[in-house]
């Protein structure tokens, strides 16, 4: 058995990482590291709770540290992991500077450590299909692509992702998402251009965000806002030879949710999505998988034990966390820029 300690139990640690690890056959939850400790009990019983990060990843008995705190604690948590002689998952974003990306996989590196970061959303049953008609070229040549992440919460919430602070905003919240599965698509942009803002009543850190990213000729609109109440899309997609349009998101969260009591907004959309033929304009419907985000933690345990590839290695991450950056530079400046990759970080991620 791999003995997994998860650092935090917030709504990442809670309604993600410990029922996907205690759902994952090899793995076995024996420590959280939270103030939360009578939740934990509730909700975990038998499972020690360690008073400090500290207390977590230095117990000899741990194997794999699960990094789900606060963003801006992220790369710290996971360094001192990983000098502790851990293996280690990072909850996204990975890192919040591209300087703090490097740091982490250089150690990772140094150590002989394994780093994941849990872009879980790899496993979205629209991404899938997503995947698959861009691999089968059904659309023929991609030309333009548009993921959307909307939601409607017009109010500001208490809580730390919505307030000042290094590492909060919507644009570090879900951002990495929807960055991470343009560069599975379709690799390493040429220019990232970005807008952010803060849009609704007593917001203090952005919850609008519009950013393009630049291949030439394909080109890829993230847009996510927490003030939209109409049902769009998730994903416009156009080719020379038909488009793809899909509506609703992948229930699993939702589903995550509601085995824990818990509601996040209005009640799930329907999934569905249309294809449309170029040459005719008949659209027909089109079946989307069932998503499976237990693949990250089964295929992670895989990894651990010699016998497959990290699901999501540093090296694509710290790309991630450099459109991130970009973005945010972009949209301070009103420019479009370029990744400041070196030539040895772009070979890692296309190699990766």
């Amino acid at each position: 058995m791999i003995r997994v300690a998860l650092v935090g139990y917030g709504y990442a640690g809670r309604t993600f990482h410990a029922p996907l690890i205690r759902a994952t056959r090899g793995l076995e939850l024996v420590a959280i590291g939270s103030s939360r400790r009578e939740q934990i009990a509730a909700d975990h019983p038998g499972v020690a709770v360690a008073a400090s990060p500290q207390d977590a990843y230095a117990a000899a008995s741990v194997d794999l540290v699960v990094v789900a705190t606060p963003n801006d604690t992220h790369a710290p948590i996971a360094s001192a992991a990983l000098r502790a002689g851990k293996h280690v998952v990072v909850d996204k974003p990975f890192a919040l500077t591209l300087d703090e990306a490097r740091d982490v996989v250089k150690l990772a590196h140094t150590t002989g450590r394994v780093v994941a970061v849990f872009h879980n959303r790899r496993w979205d049953g629209d991404f899938l299909a997503l995947k698959d008609l861009v691999a089968r070229r059904a659309l023929g040549e991609v030309m333009h692509f548009e993921s959307h992440f909307d939601r409607y919460r017009p109010h500001v919430r208490a809580r730390w992702r919505e307030q000042p602070g290094t590492g909060t905003g919507l644009w570090h919240d879900l951002g990495p998402h929807l960055v991470d599965q343009s560069l599975q698509l379709f690799g390493l942009p040429d220019r990232v251009q970005a807008s952010l803002a803060a849009q609704r009543p007593g917001a203090q850190t952005d919850d609008w965000a519009h950013v393009l990213l630049d291949y030439g000729r394909v080109h890829a609109i993230l847009h996510a806002s927490l003030l939209v109440p109409a049902r769009l899309p998730r994903f416009i997609v156009h080719g020379d030879g038909g488009s793809w349009v899909k509506y609703g998101l992948d229930p699993q969260e939702a589903r995550l949710n509601a085995a824990l009591g818990l509601s996040e907004g209005r009640a799930a959309e329907r999934e569905y999505a249309l294809q449309i033929d170029g040459a005719t304009g008949v659209e027909r419907e089109t079946p989307i998988p069932s998503g499976d985000y237990l693949q990250f933690y089964a295929q992670l345990r895989d990894a651990l034990d010699g016998a497959g590839p990290n699901p999501v290695p540093p090296a694509q991450a710290l790309v991630v966390t450099a459109v991130i950056e970009a973005a945010i530079r972009s949209a301070a400046e009103r420019r479009a820029l370029p990744l400041p990759l070196s030539d040895a970080e772009v070979r890692d991620f296309k190699t990766s």
